[in-house]
């Protein structure tokens, strides 16, 4: 068994880096909720793979945005090296993937194992991956989902930390499914993170339990 403790109080809150590749959304959420006067947490770096709106959301916030583009290194894991070393200078407790669109590497997950957070479009163990919305509407599932996961070295393998329920309705597209899903990850995500930052975390090999 294996403990993250992280007694964070409002007075005293806990860094948190995300990391984030599109739109910006699920950045915002977390950005939102870390403003109010009883969040755990603060967000004190963001991290980038692209150029996207999430960079300007954070830039917007007064938060600092670091690019780590995959093109601009030899190969992936002088990326992953690269990206580690971002945001290890922000000396974050948390590090939370929001919509990051690269699988993190070994150099990075033996960083900071055990403290990466990521949402996932599914309840899973059902559904991984890229396509994990498609996929569940091809296979005719009548709910499906938000995970709120620890991230481990296989694709959304890591323990489970949150999940919550959305219906799947007769007439649903992979857009109108997966707009529905983001609503519920961005209030669920923020959250989580507000727990682990102010409580901590209890691992039991596949098993999780917020503290």
């Amino acid at each position: 068994m294996t403990e993250a403790p992280h007694d964070s109080a409002p007075s005293d809150r806990a860094p948190v880096v995300v990391l984030a590749s599109g739109t910006g959304t699920l950045l915002a959420a977390i950005i939102d909720h870390a403003a109010s006067p009883d969040a755990a947490f603060t967000v004190v770096g963001v991290v980038v793979d692209r150029d996207c709106a999430a960079a300007q959301i954070a830039a917007d916030a007064d938060i600092p945005v670091i690019a780590c583009k995959l093109k601009e290194y030899p190969d992936r894991a002088a990326w992953d090296g690269a990206l580690a070393h971002a945001v290890a200078d922000f000396g974050s407790d948390w590090v939370v993937t929001a919509g990051f669109m690269k699988i993190l590497g070994p150099a990075f997950l033996n960083r900071f194992g055990g403290t990466i957070v990521n949402s996932h479009p599914a309840l899973l163990p059902s559904f991984v991956g890229a396509h994990a919305v498609a996929d569940a509407l091809a296979y005719g599932v009548k709910v499906t989902g938000t995970t709120v996961h620890l991230i481990d070295d296989g694709v959304d393998t890591g323990p489970i930390l949150a999940q919550r329920v959305v219906e799947v309705a007769p007439d649903d597209t992979e857009a109108t499914l997966h707009e529905r899903i983001k609503i519920v990850e961005r209030a669920l995500l923020p959250e989580v993170v507000d727990v682990l930052a102010a409580r901590g975390v209890v691992t039991d090999g596949r098993k999780a339990h917020l503290k």
